[in-house]
């Protein structure tokens, strides 16, 4: 049933094995979590969700740098050109 159900897709487009198998590669490379470890027999799950994790600590990384550089917004004048430049970082 679980064979069956994974050759099952929705949409036009299907993944084949071959193409998830170079995905989660590549996301082991990707990953410090996973590249660290000393053994390369991680599962496609973990990796998944080692991904998952990585990229919700990047998120928050950038929330805490985005608020840092809106706080030191605030401390310096509105016109120099630090403030321009916080500006546009803050604005991608």
């Amino acid at each position: 049933m679980s064979s069956r159900r994974s050759r099952q897709h929705s949409g036009s487009t299907r993944i084949s094995d071959d193409q998830i198998i170079d995905l989660v590669s590549k996301l082991r490379q990707l990953v410090p979590e996973i590249r660290s470890r000393r053994s390369d027999k991680v599962s496609a799950s973990k990796v998944l969700q080692e991904t998952c994790n990585y990229i919700r600590s990047l998120h928050r990384e950038v929330s805490d740098l985005s608020e840092r550089l809106s706080q030191l917004l605030t401390t310096i004048d509105a016109d120099s050109a630090e403030a321009g430049i916080i500006r546009s970082l803050l604005n991608q």
